[in-house]
């Protein structure tokens, strides 16, 4: 048995609008500083005033929010009783006002115990929306919360079924201030999710869809999205593909790319769809190569439209076909592109990056399971942007 679950989402142009529809009389908006001078903030707030509901703001959340950011953030939401939470922003605006929610709702919960198993009782004082201001995370329609625990420096994946967001927002408007870099960077993010959430030892027929969908428009429209941010269509297919590859991987999980990508995050500064677009390409390989070729990559690969005459033909040319896009998009292909670190640095950091990427989450779902000489293996591989070939 298996569940498939997803907010209610309003797309496409002037979905915003949408907030002007809802019931209630108090909106708590968990933001940053750089969403208040887009004017996206006031934007919200402007309809949410039309359904009549007032607002307080909450913007100090940082790009890879904190423990104490949270707790500070549930404080005030107490303070102040919403009915309706929102998210506004990237990944990390949606995950922190998700874990601010719960400990609003539950306000002696050790937020780093909140795991999928155990009830959180939510929705007894507010819902949630989410409302995405970025191509990648897909954070509007799922429940899994990224937090940076500052004692160790460790990226923290937690979450509940229970906190997937009411409804998600997706208006490309939002989405149409990304700087070229920071397009690619979430469209890697996107397409990561996508292709492991279909190459998951969780996949199903309800997530298969979805994450083929996701793959061919990010395929097709992030180029030029990067290249040509004005341009309309290719903004709009790529917030929708976020969207659907969100929904498409939370119902079968991530994998390896993540649990690398979540590693070295954590450990040095580098956006998260840059880390785990780093690792993707060796990932594929190093699942290829213990599987004579037998993984789901030949499908994706066929869908495309690339040669995949054998399960390890269509890896392999998926592979290069990464390899291409992220240097037509400017993405680094290795450690040493992406971070101004030298190999003797990688070394001495090989112990910690080991057992952050042993105790992600997303390492239960890896079609290969690496042991952890394995895992240093993948990091000292990738550093040097050389093929998995063991």
């Amino acid at each position: 048995m298996w569940y498939f679950r997803s907010p209610e989402i309003v797309f496409g142009q002037d979905a915003l609008d949408h907030l002007t529809h809802l019931s209630g009389n108090r909106a708590f908006i968990v933001t940053d500083p750089m969403m208040q001078q887009l004017g996206f903030v006031d934007m919200v707030k402007t309809k949410l005033k039309a359904a009549g509901i007032s607002t307080e703001v909450f913007s100090n959340v940082e790009i890879e929010p904190t423990l104490e950011t949270i707790q500070r953030g549930a404080t005030a939401m107490t303070g102040y009783q919403p009915n309706w939470i929102i998210g506004l922003g990237g990944g990390s605006h949606m995950d922190a006002a998700k874990a601010m929610w719960i400990l609003y709702e539950n306000p002696q919960a050790d937020i780093l115990a909140i795991n999928p198993f155990e009830p959180l009782t939510l929705r007894q004082k507010a819902k949630m929306i989410a409302i995405s201001a970025t191509s990648g995370t897909g954070a509007e329609v799922t429940w899994g919360i990224v937090l940076t625990d500052p004692a160790d420096g460790r990226k923290v994946a937690i979450g509940s079924p229970e906190n997937l967001p009411d409804i998600a927002i997706v208006d490309p408007a939002l989405a149409a201030t990304m700087p070229p870099h920071l397009t690619a960077d979430t469209g890697m993010d996107a397409l990561t999710h996508a292709i492991e959430g279909y190459a998951s030892t969780w996949y199903n027929d309800f997530s298969d869809g979805l994450c083929l969908k996701a793959i061919q428009l990010i395929f097709n429209h992030l180029p030029i999205a990067v290249a040509n941010g004005n341009d309309e269509e290719a903004r709009e297919k790529m917030h929708n593909a976020a969207a659907i590859a969100g929904l498409g991987f939370i119902n079968s999980m991530c994998s390896l790319a993540h649990a690398l990508g979540h590693s070295l995050g954590g450990v040095y500064n580098i956006p998260h769809g840059r880390a785990v677009g780093i690792f993707l390409p060796y990932t594929i390989q190093f699942n290829a190569n213990e599987n004579s070729g037998q993984t789901r990559y030949q499908d994706i690969a066929a869908f495309l439209g690339l040669p995949a005459a054998t399960a390890q033909q269509g890896a392999a040319s998926l592979v290069e076909a990464l390899q291409q896009l992220a240097q037509q998009i400017g993405q680094p292909r290795s450690i040493q592109q992406a971070l101004d670190i030298s190999l003797a640095t990688l070394e001495n950091d090989l112990d910690q990056l080991t057992e952050y990427a042993e105790s992600d989450t997303q390492i239960i779902t890896a079609v290969r399971s690496p042991s952890p000489e394995e895992i240093r293996k993948l990091f000292l591989y990738a550093y040097h942007g050389k093929d998995i070939d063991w």
